[in-house]
């Protein structure tokens, strides 16, 4: 990615500055994504393999869609939409601008093709960046891209794990791009580091750019505790599943053995079955015991802990610890090979770049959240029941879009995400 305008020139004022830096952004995010599909062919582009997936195509499709209808259509004037149909097709939760093709269907939009999507995506490029420099000083547009732009990284970490999947239901399993991972390193113990029974506050407050589900900060009480200092590792799972941890029913969730009964569950997503090789999205490769354990679900995250007679952080802990440590969000641990790397190091570490990190908190709203106005307001509160929060950020995280107070979230019996276990235990 390029270097962002050089803001300390004299003769740039800061409206001018703001505008480039948009402009700038605007073009990189968009770029990042025709970056990730260009490995793809258009046959892989299509292929939808379960209802959560959705194909690559319709993701470079509905980012744009997002775009011209949430920007484009009501702020640029006299502008005309590419396709009028498309609203339906690319659409994906938003009531309140229309109804949508099924989710688990689409996979069956054979047209438009990939061409015809990468046409739209040079038209509604062309129509935002003259509308920026129109209007690119206007606050409330400015925030508007910015939001869809976050948009847009949500959905190229989507197409990263998504044709993961696609690929791995491949008899051939093709890699995503050629490569192999490291060697295998020594993995110190696990430790527990100390956390103290205080009054803190969580949450985003300020003028930085946050998703409104991590509004407002707010105080939440914290009792005695140890947090993990790293990640559990393919290691220490197999250890689990050795000792018969998929056959143990009291170690689970009611629902969580139902599910693992129900699935015929005995591993992580994408391990082999003679637990020595996994599914990367550089092909097949070798199991490598330091490296963290990940597309494990809440309830395989849960059964460990309980395992391991230890339990989930809650998101206040996790968030309090990486705050009081000092750890920003810089890097993306392994996210040159996409996939998450060992831990190096001492204390807290893993935070970031490697595996998104399942919580014992329920995906609720904070104590004073109100949902945005409009269509917008549907973008994460509505979805503020059954499911769990994740924190940190995976190695397939796109570059600037983690943040401390970042709340992923996600059904408990989902794994398709890179998601994985750290530890947290009572000081009794």
């Amino acid at each position: 990615m390029s270097a962002l305008p050089d803001i300390a020139q004299p003769d740039v004022t800061q409206t001018e500055v703001t505008l480039q830096t948009l402009r700038h952004r605007y073009q990189a995010v968009r770029d990042h994504s025709v970056a990730l599909a260009a490995p793809l062919s258009a046959e892989d582009m299509t292929v939808q393999t379960m209802a959560d997936v959705s194909p690559t195509k319709w993701h470079l499709a509905h980012t744009t869609w997002f775009f011209e209808n949430f920007i484009l259509h009501p702020h640029a004037k006299g502008y005309r939409r590419f396709n009028e149909r498309y609203g339906y097709l690319f659409n994906s939760y938003y009531y309140t601008v229309g109804q949508m093709h099924p989710r688990p269907q689409r996979g069956q939009i054979t047209r438009p093709g990939v061409d015809q999507i990468m046409a739209y995506r040079a038209y509604v490029d062309e129509h935002l960046l003259n509308l920026l420099g129109e209007r690119g000083d206007d606050p409330e547009l400015a925030q508007l891209v910015t939001l869809g732009l976050h948009h847009e990284q949500q959905h190229q970490e989507l197409m990263l794990t998504d044709i993961k999947h696609v690929l791995a239901a491949n008899p051939l399993c093709p890699a995503y791009r050629d490569g192999s991972l490291s060697a295998v390193v020594s993995m110190a113990p696990l430790e527990f580091l100390p956390g103290s029974r205080e009054l803190v506050d969580i949450g985003s407050e300020g003028a930085d750019f946050c998703f409104d589900n991590e509004r407002p900060r707010h105080r939440q009480w914290l009792e005695p505790h140890r947090l993990g200092d790293r990640l559990i590792t393919n290691g220490e799972f197999l250890e689990f599943i050795r000792d018969g941890g998929y056959r143990t029913p009291e170690l689970w969730l009611s629902d969580g053995w139902a599910t693992v009964q129900a699935q015929g569950w005995d591993r992580p997503l994408y391990w082999n079955r003679e637990y020595n090789s996994e599914f990367t999205l550089l092909g097949e490769q070798a199991l490598d015991p330091s490296r963290p354990v990940c597309h494990v679900s809440y309830y395989e995250a849960d059964a460990f802990a309980r395992w391991a007679g230890a339990r989930l952080p809650t998101e206040a802990e996790w968030e309090t610890a990486v705050e009081q440590a000092g750890i920003e969000p810089v890097g993306q641990g392994g996210h040159s090979a996409f996939h998450p790397d060992a831990a190096q190091g001492s204390g807290l570490r893993q935070c970031f770049g490697d595996v998104w990190q399942w919580t014992s908190s329920p995906y609720v709203q904070y104590p004073g959240y109100r949902a945005p106005a409009g269509a917008i307001g549907e973008y994460n509160g509505k979805f503020m029941c059954n499911q769990m929060v994740l924190r940190g950020s995976s190695c397939v995280t796109p570059p600037g879009h983690a943040r401390i107070t970042y709340r992923n979230f996600f059904y408990p019996g989902d794994r398709w995400q890179f998601m994985g276990i750290r530890l947290a235990k009572d000081i009794d």
